[in-house]
């Protein structure tokens, strides 16, 4: 079943133009991951620091072998100069139970 998986972070103030240099190349990385679908990056307009990237995989198993992939902890690693507290995930199935 198909996953989306919400990736919230803040960034510092300022830092946006670099802040999008690491999402473009983190996502480029993910795009050559076995079960990748798709994603999306959001900007909160009420926050222009806050970024939400919508990630789309084909079950929580590929996200979760991309999430613990040595490429993927790399790339997250010059994040950590840029953001203002901890990144936070959500993990939703798509549709509703048809019961």
């Amino acid at each position: 079943m198909a996953v989306k998986i919400l990736i919230k972070r803040k960034f510092k103030n300022g830092n946006m133009r670099a802040a999008s240099r690491l999402l473009i190349n983190n996502r480029s990385a993910a795009m050559k991951q076995p079960g990748y679908i798709s994603s999306e990056t959001l900007r909160n307009l009420d926050d222009k620091d806050q970024v939400v990237v919508v990630s789309m995989w084909e079950n929580m198993e590929a996200w979760e072998t991309w999430k613990n992939s040595e490429t993927r902890k790399a790339n997250i690693a010059e994040f950590k100069d840029y953001l203002i507290g901890e990144t936070e995930y959500e993990h939703y199935s798509l549709g509703l139970p048809l019961e």
